[in-house]
């Protein structure tokens, strides 16, 4: 038999076994196979089970990511409707500033989070730059009546970093889409995110964004507005002025000082006793006396600020009126000017419908001294028809003092001489005259402060030519 004819049987190939690639490399994909091709799998069941693991899947990394940022980061939220929301705003311009500048606003040892090193070296050499800017704009009235426009840049909307020391802070200035429908004006909130263990930054951050706050208002006076329900500051605050520069009849002006200055010095004895702390003023007479500028310049002496509230304003009514007397910013002279206006009697609607104040005699008085009225309060009204007002409004609660700020004295025709002149009319020679002239004309108790002060600034360092235009105030009597 041929040998090459038993061998043949042997040399075939085996034939392949259906459990090929268990145990091998392909084993994953055979078992994919096998799951694509079980019809319960590609029914639905199998799928959907997939689908409930990816969601468990992402909803444990979600939950994950969250438990991880409680841990590591904190957020501080800052509405606009908070006193601080503007300070923080002119702190990160003034930040960015300094730190472009090497100013030292912030020194280091305020936020000493990370130690020395070459990590806290490289931190502290990357400064975030702010790249999303906001202008504000605004105009300051000069003492010769011109004005000056300052802008400045502050963040815009939107995120930025900030860099603290050794401690990276994330800002998101963020605008909502609700409004304010009492001033007209968009929800906004400023969120400062940092790591949970640089947590004691904030505190430090807005110290340094109060006293700078205190520091851009230090030597001014802040004005007071109504805009709905509450006040908002009327430009830029205004530089102090002097006690001195207004000059009233020999020792009012000390007598209101010094009345004023014993009132605030007797907190306690007001309420050991129960009695309301609140003190009011009447400063009444004609145009120009002096009385806006008086109380200006008071406030500025006791480093208060004015709230000042015009009772004939339109759209002013009893409530708003005593909701805004409940809401005076500290340290705070409310003035309310016109104080006649809710004592005339209505008049007949003009073009527009306007038809006069809203604001009642017993409105007035209710605000003043009412159940509701507030505590702690400092308030000077004015008006240039006191016979207009009722005699229930001057009586102690409501109304403290009354002072009648009338017409220039020969004392006060002086004084206001020697503020412009006493550095060229060293004899005297020049007041001599004038007032000669002055009471020529018979114009001693007869011409206010301002138009005297008027004439004297339109003849700065011409003493003989404020002599020669005395006629000119005798025209305008």
């Amino acid at each position: 038999m041929d040998q090459n004819a038993l061998a043949t049987p042997h040399s075939a190939s085996p034939q392949p076994s259906k459990y090929v690639g268990i145990g091998n490399g392909d084993g994953v994909g055979s078992i994919f196979e096998q799951l694509t091709s079980n019809p319960f799998f590609t029914a639905g069941f199998g799928l959907a089970a997939l689908a409930a693991i990816a969601r468990v899947g992402q909803k444990g990394l979600r939950q994950g990511a969250d438990l991880l940022r409680r841990r590591m980061l904190v957020d501080l939220e800052i509405t606009r409707h908070d006193e601080s929301y503007p300070w923080l705003l002119q702190w990160m311009t003034a930040y960015q500033r300094a730190q472009i500048t090497g100013a030292n606003l912030s020194t280091e040892s305020h936020s000493n989070i990370l130690q020395r090193g070459p990590i806290s070296s490289l931190i502290r050499r990357f400064n975030p730059r702010l790249h999303h800017l906001q202008i504000q704009t605004s105009k300051v009235s000069r003492p010769d009546g011109a004005s000056n426009t300052h802008f400045s840049l502050v963040p815009g909307h939107g995120r930025h970093i900030l860099r603290y020391g050794g401690s990276f802070v994330m800002v998101n200035r963020q605008r909502e889409k609700a409004f304010d429908m009492a001033s007209g004006t968009p929800f906004e909130t400023i969120t400062l995110t940092t790591l949970y263990a640089h947590r004691n930054i904030f505190e430090q951050i807005f110290t340094e964004a109060h006293q700078l706050a205190q520091q851009m208002q230090e030597g001014k006076t802040v004005i007071y507005n109504s805009m709905g329900p509450d006040w908002k500051t009327f430009g830029q605050p205004k530089r102090k002025r002097p006690l001195d520069s207004v000059v009233l009849e020999r020792g009012v002006k000390e007598r209101i000082t010094e009345d004023l200055q014993a009132f605030l010095a007797a907190r306690t004895w007001y309420l050991d006793r129960g009695i309301p702390y609140r003190r009011g003023y009447l400063l009444y007479g004609p145009p120009g006396t002096g009385k806006s500028s008086f109380i200006q310049a008071l406030a500025g002496h006791l480093d208060f600020n004015i709230a000042i509230l015009n009772v004939s304003e339109r759209g002013l009514t009893d409530d708003r009126l005593n909701h805004l007397l409940t809401k005076v910013p500290p340290r705070t002279i409310v003035l309310l000017e016109d104080a006649d206006a809710a004592f005339v009697n209505r008049r007949k609607a003009d073009e527009d419908g306007y038809a006069g104040a809203t604001v009642t005699f017993s409105g007035l008085l209710n605000a003043l001294d009412g159940v509701a009225s507030a505590e702690e309060r400092i308030i000077f009204l004015t008006t240039n028809h006191v016979e207009r007002l009722d005699e229930a409004l001057i009586r102690p609660g409501r109304v403290d003092m009354t002072v009648r700020l009338g017409e220039a004295t020969k004392w006060q025709i002086e004084q206001l001489w020697d503020r412009f002149y006493a550095d060229v009319d060293a004899d005297g020679d020049g007041r001599r005259r004038f007032l000669k002239r002055v009471q020529e004309l018979d114009l001693v108790n007869a011409i206010s402060t301002a138009a005297l002060q008027g004439l004297f600034l339109f003849n700065k360092g011409d003493m003989d030519g404020a002599i020669s235009m005395v006629e000119g105030l005798a025209a305008g009597r």
